[in-house]
């Protein structure tokens, strides 16, 4: 065997310890986020839950995660309520990290790869994972409205109750908005939220 021949062998298997090193630190829990196509991250969970089932994986591969928000959305003066993905494209897997564990979830349809290289997953830092957790679970909601500037608006709640004004701003990203409102005869700016206000 030549010396590059033998570099290359102990390249290779070099590669095949980083995952059981990794591993071997401890044995431990970790969370892992992995790479999905798009629109697929349900999917990827459910076809992951369904292999850890009938590989036996479960004593490895503890909780498999999408993190989604509820986002309300007004729209004609209705409410509707759609839960959104807070990283479309990524799965959060909590896993002690091997060979076997690190197959059974690198081959579950609609995974592309782990984040961090292809031999060596990066476990993410506990204290993103919680953050991550905690606001899906908080179910923040983002209200979303159709109205555009130069629409009228009746404010419904706060200290302008019962006005009416012009939008002539609007901050989707807040879910705020900037409108004139007419008070004792005098054109006021008045900075509001989304839910306090309605379509007229």
């Amino acid at each position: 065997m030549s010396e590059k021949d033998e570099n290359l062998v102990n390249e290779e298997m070099m590669e095949e310890v980083e995952v059981s090193k990794a591993s071997d630190k401890k044995n431990q829990r970790r969370w892992y986020i992995v790479h999905t196509y798009s629109g697929y991250e349900n999917k990827v969970k459910s076809n992951l839950e369904k292999r850890i089932e009938y590989m036996n994986m479960a004593d490895k591969i503890f909780r498999v995660e999408v993190p989604q928000k509820t986002v309300t959305q007004i729209k004609s003066g209705r409410k509707q309520e759609k839960e959104e993905k807070i990283f479309p494209g990524y799965v959060l897997v909590e896993m002690i990290m091997d060979e076997d564990s690190w197959y059974v979830v690198r081959h579950t349809a609609g995974v592309t790869k782990f984040v961090g290289s292809a031999k060596k997953p990066i476990p993410a830092k506990e204290s993103e994972i919680k953050k991550i957790i905690h606001r899906s679970t908080a179910q923040v909601q983002k209200v979303e409205m159709d109205i555009k500037v130069g629409e009228k608006v009746r404010i419904t709640s706060g200290p302008f109750a019962e006005f009416v004004g012009d939008i002539t701003e609007v901050y989707p990203d807040k879910a705020k908005l900037r409108a004139m409102v007419s008070i004792f005869g005098r054109e006021t700016p008045v900075e509001l939220e989304y839910k306090q206000i309605q379509k007229l």
